[in-house]
């Protein structure tokens, strides 16, 4: 699709150059634009040409040995305690903003969906402890449209401040009543309040771009009217334990941490210059729908989601933070198991990913007409966009 149709909508769109680039590298994806190399069996005559994959973190069909190491890497800091999914969405009062400037109301979604968490977790009234908390930008909702908002798995308990202690989640009764510390009511308004204060700040910085349908909030009054509309918009916060535990969460968030918007076996067809696709509708009990769409506004819903370059979409916060994870892991399965055993994540074992990157490697090692290993014997150079390979 994206090579039939990129090159005319990137002609007559204005497009970023992070756009261009993600097109401009699906469209050449495992073909001879890219080179690649001859495979021949050692047992048989059978012959297959490989090209090679374009590695763009957007691509729908690259990414698979990235996502399982990251699954591997996610699991092996998962602590023996319950966990969370938290949602923070952010108003669709917003979206004309946030279009023209991603990378910093992207930035402020997580660190203030961070310190929202960190706060009631660190208050003596709800946890008084550090959780480890990992989260994972979407951008997208089920026709490709502007959902963004931002997936937390959240340890159930944490690291007392002193460090001296794992403070656990209530049980009995009070656990009955509220299994999730902090109420989402409180945290919706708490990170309603961050976020505006924030928004305010910036503006006053001058660090906000106007353009497109955001550009009339340049003026004050149109502005006072965008942030009186946000204190009157819900700030949707959902929360709930893990259906399966925490690693199935895993599981669900790594199909989006490297890849964007929509997988290849959802679409249906291209021709004619519509796009078909499936999807499901959550306002009709999930029921599974088609939604045929132009080309140019197909793509132009894809590219919506393409995240600034450089910008790291997951992100972990509390005792998972970068800078202290090892050491505050370390602490918390020692007050968590005695020492002689060895710590073992909820649910990681069960829920590892169903095709780990080595055997994947290994079955695309194999001839697949007689089973025996495939070996290179030519490298093929990248071949220019529109030249001659016959």
């Amino acid at each position: 699709m994206v090579r039939a149709y990129g090159e005319e909508y990137l002609r007559t769109h204005a497009t970023s150059a992070a756009q261009r680039q993600v097109l401009r590298a699906i469209a050449s994806c495992r073909t001879a634009a890219l080179g690649g190399h001859v495979e021949q069996c050692t047992e048989c005559s059978y012959r297959r040409i490989a090209y090679h994959s374009c590695r763009n973190r957007h691509c729908p069909k690259c990414q698979g040995q990235e996502r399982a190491q990251w699954m591997a890497a996610e699991q092996a800091m998962l602590l023996p305690v319950p966990y969370f999914h938290v949602v923070f969405t952010l108003p669709h009062t917003l979206n004309p903003l946030l279009r023209v400037n991603r990378a910093r109301l992207y930035g402020l979604l997580f660190h203030l969906a961070a310190r929202t968490l960190r706060t009631f977790a660190r208050d003596p009234r709800h946890l008084g402890a550090e959780p480890a908390i990992t989260m994972v930008l979407h951008t997208w909702g089920r026709t490709l449209e502007e959902h963004y908002h931002v997936h937390c798995v959240v340890s159930g308990g944490g690291l007392s401040l002193d460090g001296r202690s794992w403070v656990a989640l209530p049980s009995g009764k009070q656990k009955r009543r509220r299994p999730f510390r902090f109420p989402v009511t409180a945290l919706s308004r708490v990170f309603r309040g961050k976020f505006i204060a924030a928004l305010q700040r910036a503006r006053r910085r001058g660090t906000l771009r106007y353009l497109g349908q955001s550009a009339a909030l340049a003026e004050l009054g149109p502005w006072d009217n965008l942030i009186a509309q946000l204190w009157k918009d819900d700030w949707v916060v959902y929360c709930k334990p893990p259906f399966g535990g925490p690693a199935q969460v895993l599981k669900y968030l790594s199909r989006y941490t490297h890849r964007v918007a929509i997988a290849n076996r959802r679409l249906l067809s291209v021709a004619n210059g519509v796009v078909r696709f499936a999807y499901r509708d959550a306002a009709d009990h999930d029921q599974r729908k088609e939604m045929a769409l132009p080309a140019p506004e197909f793509l132009r819903r894809f590219l919506l989601h393409v995240v600034p370059t450089g910008f790291m979409r997951i992100r972990h916060y509390g005792l998972t933070a970068n800078c202290q994870r090892t050491k505050k892991l370390r602490r918390c399965r020692a007050l968590l198991a005695p020492p002689s055993t060895p710590p073992v994540a909820a649910g990681a074992t069960a829920a590892a990913p169903a095709h780990p990157a080595g055997a994947a490697d290994a079955a695309a090692s194999r001839c697949p007409t007689c089973g025996g290993r495939l070996r290179v014997i030519e490298i093929l150079a990248p071949t220019p966009a529109g030249a001659d390979t016959s």
